[in-house]
């Protein structure tokens, strides 16, 4: 089957690697149709080292059961299923809470003997606790909302949660990708009042707005303080949403924040540095971590399939899987905001 393997910085290869098989007795085998590249592939993308063995990709994707193991109850052959971006037992003691993010038998896709989400065939190891089952076709034009559900949309949900965003409140979120805007439909979901949006893009300050956006701040740092300390009364955001993972943005973030609000930081960290004199002098909380989208999934699958919110929509670059390298450079150069890719359809971007 083939795959995609990335052997350094900007060296990405869609190549074949050995088909896809069940192992043990709680897998199942899922044969990719949809697949996306999150803002955390771009990490090693611009950074990785050579790497003669080469790193799987992908953590994001929908597609057809072809089998199962014998221990396997809840999903069957023909199902059209998605994944989140973790997989997990459902039943340890972390995911028994919701936390299945942290379970104690689960793991990432692409590492060791799991393959990546980003080629034509997935083991998919706990699959009673990691996959839900989607009851519509595998054509329906839903399907970008779908996928979005594996990562960046309960990834963003997460980020609203755990900075307490809600009806009536002031928010604010850092970060313009796709994490960030999904942040925006789920504190728009929670019943936010305001919802101040920090970025210089037009497209995407356009889709902000459209998404539940009230304000629009072009300044970054110490300017992006500033401004919106003015369009607060000088007190700042009920809710501070962090979607990006730099130093810039979780001290932009720290810095909106009102005295008694808590910092919702799901961006993946690079030379980040926690405000610990915020955190005590001006009681600001911190909250987030990888998002359990596994427990998130269902309740926003019912908003997707009533067409209440519409994350697909971040999808903004669609190639089949041999224009992946395309899709990862146009991501890294800031042409796209998320890009798809079918697999076994034929190449169409936009």
């Amino acid at each position: 089957m083939r795959a995609t393997v990335m052997y350094g910085a900007g060296d990405v290869r869609v190549e074949e690697v050995a088909d896809a098989r069940l192992i043990d007795p709680t897998d199942a085998l899922v044969r990719v149709t949809r697949a996306a590249i999150c803002g955390s592939d771009l990490w090693p993308y611009k950074s990785m080292p050579h790497d003669d063995a080469g790193r799987r990709m992908g953590h994001e994707f929908i597609g057809v059961v072809e089998a199962v193991g014998s221990d396997v109850e809840t999903v069957k052959a023909g199902d059209l299923v998605v994944s989140p971006f973790l997989w997990s037992d459902g039943s340890c003691v972390f995911c028994r809470e919701g936390l299945q993010s942290e379970c104690l038998h689960g793991g990432r896709y692409g590492w060791g003997d799991v393959d990546g989400g980003q080629g034509e065939a997935v083991r998919v190891p706990q699959a009673d606790g990691t996959l839900v089952v989607l009851p519509i076709g595998a054509d329906d034009e839903l399907m970008p909302s779908l996928l979005a559900l594996s990562d960046v949309m309960g990834t963003g949900h997460h980020a609203a949660l755990a900075a307490q965003a809600g009806p009536g409140k002031t928010v604010a979120v850092v970060g313009d990708g796709a994490v960030g805007l999904c942040a925006i439909i789920a504190a728009c979901r929670l019943g936010a009042a305001r919802i101040i949006a920090l970025s210089r893009n037009p497209a995407r300050q356009q889709l902000a707005r459209s998404f539940g956006a009230t304000d629009i701040v072009a300044e970054r740092g110490e300017a992006a303080i500033e401004a919106i300390k003015e369009m607060t009364d000088g007190v700042g955001v009920d809710a501070a949403l962090e979607c990006v993972g730099t130093g810039q943005s979780m001290a932009t973030a720290f810095g909106i924040a009102r005295p008694g609000s808590i910092v919702g930081a799901v961006g993946a960290p690079h030379g980040v540095e926690v405000p610990i004199d915020s955190v005590i002098f001006r009681n600001i909380g911190l909250r987030g971590g990888v998002a359990p989208a596994r427990r998130y999934i269902p309740e926003l699958l019912d908003d997707v399939l009533e067409g209440r919110i519409h994350p697909g929509r971040v999808f903004d670059f669609e190639t089949n899987i041999d224009g992946i390298a395309e899709a990862y450079a146009a991501m890294d150069e800031r042409r796209a905001i998320k890009s798809l890719v079918t697999v076994g359809a034929k190449e169409t971007r936009r």
